[in-house]
């Protein structure tokens, strides 16, 4: 094992796993300071999606459905009227004349503000740390939900598209942050099971906002939607404040950490720590399929999911005619299943790699393929199910669920191919993505302006699915779980002697002056060398 430590000045990555189920250097099974993180980095990404998808449920008791032109020659009531739940006719009558065009850059002007800040952020994140542009960030985005209302009724659509790319920039952080700190405070052997809990906290926000939101907007203050904004801008200003005074950059400046969690962290972590960092690799990237078929299935994943997220209350409103109510509860139905299914697939994901019964690619793939091409079939039935209610809403239910296999797919593949950029990598994925997943809303919206029928629903479905199955394919064909040539640490140029860099000293502790992971070795043998890239190679075949 010491040996293996000492390769190069640098820890295999694929050897981690090995080291850190070591029980000399295991902590007790507790609740430690990186659980705590987890738990918080959860409730985070939770806050986040609740700021998201609020709005596609506020909106619909917002706008004033009797009043929007329609075609005069296409019925709107192709679905008779349901008896689920109370059918409360109120809520036609809400405040706002908005076109459905109008309503889709209403729901995607919060993706403007998102999209311009994910790389920025992922870069700043890398230089300055991730855990206050996180915190902060998503402060400014919880302080914005409160002047949602005003803008809305004193400045109309302009104002309310303005407040919501506010919201948008602050939110901006919550991915390249989270994938950055994830990197600092989870070992590599936890990384799957611990990446599937903290981004299923998107699924988690998602089935606590549709119901409650539904609720409010039935029930609520000050007209009923406007308390969606106040009671969740009330939840995300706690949440900011209690992380930005409870969590910390990493374990070195935890100052209430124990020693043996600390010691742990630190020794599984300490391969992928050296003195010099080397410069990113922009023209490897660029020339990287493995990174495409990342970037491609991304892609397909967040307009799959964008056109899901908002617009299925507006079909549950204007095709299968449930109530407001109603509507929030059985939107919600398919997150939970995701929810639910993607911690599931995450062990499983575990359990192949563990077993050696399948590699990083395989895995991927299989994970992936399910996560969507589930959805894709599911789109495409639940197109042709008419005004089936039950069988509907038991499809799209199914078929998000299966949307959850990403996660242990595409989702943690930034990992796989390049441990030390991953953080970077993930911010260009998601911006790209999230300009895909933008153009949703609006492109539904002009889909079914003036004409809410099935039949153009189906057509805003069918292309939702083909993406899904284009940009899934391009993954099987293209994707690799092995870590790329261009971040072999052997690759990297010589280190400097310590003495021309004392800021990395190690102290007697074994940390470094500069709060850093311990600095590796200098020197390489011939033999180490050797051995260093035999290893690497076995795994690439692999």
């Amino acid at each position: 094992m010491t040996e293996n430590r000492n390769r190069a000045g640098h820890v295999l990555v694929w050897e981690q796993a090995e080291m850190a189920t070591d029980e000399g250097i295991r902590p007790a099974r507790r609740f430690g300071s990186r659980h705590y993180i987890v738990f918080m980095l959860f409730l985070g990404m939770a806050n986040a999606y609740v700021m998201r998808t609020n709005m596609s449920v506020a909106i619909v008791a917002m706008v004033n459905q009797t009043a929007i032109e329609k075609d005069p020659d296409v019925e709107d009531d192709e679905c008779p009227d349901t008896d689920y739940g109370e059918e409360d006719t109120s809520h036609d009558d809400g405040e706002f004349v908005w076109s459905t065009s109008m309503q889709g850059y209403i729901l995607s002007s919060f993706f403007y503000g998102y999209v311009i800040t994910q790389i920025p952020f992922g870069l700043l994140a890398k230089r300055y740390g991730a855990m206050r542009f996180l915190g902060w960030g998503m402060l400014i985005n919880s302080v914005f939900a409160f002047v949602v209302p005003v803008a809305a009724r004193n400045g109309g659509a302009g104002w309310l598209i303005v407040v919501r790319f506010i919201q948008g920039l602050g939110e901006g952080p919550i991915v390249p942050c989270t994938h950055a700190m994830l990197a600092k405070w989870i070992p590599p052997n936890e990384r799957s099971r611990v990446g599937a809990i903290v981004y299923s906290g998107a699924q988690f926000g998602t089935v606590i906002s549709m119901p409650l939101s539904g609720l409010l907007a039935d029930h609520g203050f000050d007209g009923g939607w406007p308390s969606i904004f106040y009671i969740f801008g009330i939840i995300g200003t706690v949440w900011s404040v209690a992380f930005l005074f409870t969590c910390h950059e990493d374990p070195i400046t935890h100052p209430r950490i124990r020693e043996d969690e600390k010691k742990y962290i630190q020794q599984s972590l300490w391969g992928n720590a050296s003195i010099h960092i080397p410069p990113i690799p922009w023209t490897s990237i660029a020339k990287s399929l493995p990174f495409y078929a990342i970037l491609l299935a991304h892609l397909g994943q967040n307009y799959g999911y964008e056109t899901l997220m908002t617009e299925l209350p507006t079909y549950m409103k204007q095709v299968l005619r449930f109530s407001i109510k109603t509507n929030g509860v059985l939107s919600a139905l398919p997150y939970l299943a995701m929810w639910l299914f993607s911690i599931v697939v995450g062990w499983v994901a575990d359990w192949m790699l563990t077993s050696g019964r399948v590699n990083h690619t395989w895995t991927r793939k299989i994970s992936n393929s399910i996560g969507q091409y589930g959805p894709a079939i599911a789109l495409i039935v639940a197109s042709y199910t008419g005004c089936n209610r039950a069988l509907t809403v038991a499809i799209l239910t199914i078929g998000v669920g299966l949307n959850g296999g990403i996660y242990a797919g595409f989702k943690i593949n930034h990992l796989d191919l390049t441990p030390r950029y991953a953080g970077v990598l993930m911010a260009f994925t998601n911006c790209a993505a999230n300009l895909a997943g933008l153009l949703a809303p609006i492109a539904a919206g002009n889909i079914i302006e003036g004409n809410p029928s099935i039949a153009q629903w189906r057509i805003v479905f069918v292309i939702a699915a083909a993406v899904y199955i284009f940009t899934a394919t391009f993954y099987n064909l293209f994707g690799s779980g092995a870590r790329q040539f261009w971040d072999d640490p052997e690759n990297d140029e010589p280190q400097k002697p310590s003495i021309e860099a004392p800021a990395y000293t190690p102290d007697s502790n074994g940390t470094t002056t500069n709060g850093s992971l311990p600095a590796s070795p200098p020197t390489t043998t011939t033999a180490t060398t050797l051995t260093h890239r035999t290893s690497l190679v076995n795994e690439q075949q692999s």
